[in-house]
């Protein structure tokens, strides 16, 4: 039996196997270890709280290093064990749960194997030995739900306890307010948006139709349906949602916009909301921007070093303008965050013009624009250069005008990052001809053009190698990106860290342009897109197609995957 001495040792070198996965970095444990003496609570649940730690690293290591199983999700037994033995409540206060009974012995998953008092207790109640497992806290929870709740979810226990007459309020404004503000419904809700947040989604799709609420969720780029709710819920939950983001509930005729600001299991969480009118209601998409779960480093955000490098110099440059160009949802804002992240210091003043601000940086001054007050980013831009900045950051170039601005600036010795929704590096100086920048002022400030995408990354403790046949291999040439090596590729497989999906997180391609003299030179005689593309091959450009056939040779992500995002070969 540990005591409270071997307790502390075991969580020290728990924060010092988590900083040394890089899960953790030193000051996030000093605040951890600090947080824990004002709560008095077991390190791992700081940690979680905090955000600064998923629940699974933490439980990873947390059994590495007590030399314990990790219980998976097929562990769970379909059925209670000990039911006559232990009472429901008490495995809920402890986190635990029985999973195997082996002659004198029971095998229990706990998230918190640290927990004396809950092994001793159930030592002496079934007076048999207990050996521990241990559980993610979320597969805990919903093994808990399934096991000892009433066989549903918390989400669909509460759907069948709203009024069924809760769609005749749909054109009394005031009764829906009612609605949307009862318990149930605000639960509901809470439990949606929370849910979301544990399965790593990056929106939240709730549409009406005749007979039911459709909800659904984007996760690593994929939508995934996740609940079907009767119908005359609509109503209640969408303005629900409204009254969050500060919107008109009354108004079901036009689009809104909003924003929601809430705390998730300890992580600030930030919700764009949109809302747009559509024939059985209003479709309702909540776009989640998880703070703790953004990660601002290029290698980690699936850079080659080559590009890497090659956007760094561009960036490393006193003045002209830098674009990170995809289509919406291709990480481009993250891409900027992570550049900003890099130039910010004291020496050098960084201003932001943003729609809306997603990420707030420590030392760099950020601006949203305000539309309904005619705000926009042309009307910050022309003010701009008065604060005296060194680099700015604007979030789109959206039409001429911003454009013209981004330009007068570079010309004055700043150095501009914006990004703008085109297909290809290529393209971006297509679009910017056609939008009406002329050709000798582009050639004069614009540096360098980042093209980017964003694939699933592989599970790499589930990925499963097989070779690729010739024909595939000349088909899409893999034999020439090899290098000479015999071609391998990887393919999706499935397991308890990845929730059977074979793929963990993203990770995007890319493609680099620099702007160098022949570049300059087509561009100047408006050459077309085809023309530039072979004179960016000739200078060295890799194409992200040809990079994400490189990460998937890697075992990073698979060929499907890059097709997806690129091309149909």
């Amino acid at each position: 039996m540990l005591d409270d001495g071997s307790i502390s040792a075991v969580e020290e070198a728990l924060g010092e196997l988590l900083i040394e996965r890089g899960k953790l970095d030193r000051a996030g444990y000093a605040r951890a270890r600090r947080a824990q003496v004002e709560a008095s609570g077991r390190l791992c649940e700081i940690l979680a709280a905090l955000g600064l730690v998923s629940e699974r690293d933490i439980a990873e290591a947390l059994a590495e290093r007590l030399g314990l199983p990790l219980a998976g999700t097929n562990d769970y037994p379909l059925a209670p064990l000990l039911q006559e033995t232990v009472t429901p409540d008490f495995l809920r206060g402890r986190r635990m749960i029985p999973i195997d009974e082996r002659g004198d012995a029971i095998v229990v998953a706990m998230t918190d194997p640290l927990d004396r008092f809950a092994v001793r207790a159930l030592e002496v109640k079934c007076a048999r030995r207990v050996e521990t497992r241990v559980a993610v806290p979320s597969d805990l929870d919903r093994a808990i739900e399934r096991l000892y709740g009433t066989g549903r979810s918390a989400i669909e226990r509460i759907v069948d306890g709203l009024d069924s007459e809760i769609d005749g309020a749909a054109d009394d404004a005031e009764r829906l307010k009612d609605l949307a503000s009862e318990a149930p419904v605000i639960r509901l809700v809470g439990l949606l948006i929370t849910d979301s947040v544990a399965r790593r989604a990056s929106d939240i799709h709730i549409e009406p139709f005749e007979n039911r609420l459709r909800v659904r969720y984007r996760i690593d780029g994929v939508l995934h349906d996740v609940a079907s709710h009767p119908s005359r819920l609509r109503f209640a939950v969408i303005s629900r949602i409204k009254i969050m983001a500060k919107l008109n509930i009354a108004e079901r005729r036009l689009p809104q916009d909003g924003r929601i600001r809430l705390s998730v299991r300890g992580n600030e969480i930030d919700l764009r909301v949109s809302t747009m009118p559509i024939e059985h209601g209003e479709s309702v998409v909540l776009r989640v921007l998880d703070k703790s779960s953004v990660v601002l480093d290029f290698a980690r955000l699936g850079f080659a070093d080559d590009n890497r490098d090659a956007f760094r110099s561009l960036l490393a440059r006193p003045n002209g303008i830098v674009l990170v160009t995809g289509p919406t949802g291709s990480g481009k804002t993250t891409t900027l965050y992570t550049a900003l992240k890099e130039l910010n210091s004291t020496e050098c003043k960084i201003l932001t013009v943003e729609d809306p601000i997603e990420y707030q940086i420590e030392g760099i001054n950020q601006i949203g624009i305000k539309p309904q007050i005619g705000l926009g980013f042309a009307d910050i831009l022309r003010s701009i250069l008065r604060q005296d900045p060194d680099i700015i950051m604007v979030g789109e170039i959206r039409d001429l005008e911003t454009a013209q601005i981004a330009v007068q600036a570079a010309l004055t010795g700043h150095l501009v990052l914006s990004t703008l929704h085109t297909n290809s590096a290529v393209g971006t100086v297509t679009r910017l001809l056609e939008m009406g920048v002329e050709g000798y002022l582009l050639t004069s400030t614009l540096s360098g053009v980042l093209a980017q995408r964003l694939v699933r990354r592989l599970c790499e403790k589930c990925r499963q190698p097989h070779p690729a046949t010739p024909q595939l291999a000349e088909r899409l040439g893999l034999s020439r990106l090899a290098g000479g090596r015999e071609p391998a590729l990887y393919a999706p497989g499935g397991c308890d860290a990845c929730n059977r999906t074979g793929y963990s997180g993203r990770l995007c391609i890319n493609e680099v342009l620099t702007i160098d003299r022949e570049i300059a030179r087509l561009i100047v005689k408006q050459a077309g897109e085809d023309e530039l593309a072979r004179a960016a091959a000739s200078s060295g450009m890799r194409t992200m197609y040809e990079d994400g056939l490189l990460k998937a040779l890697a075992g990073s992500t698979t060929v499907e995957e890059v097709l997806r995002v690129t091309r149909e070969v």
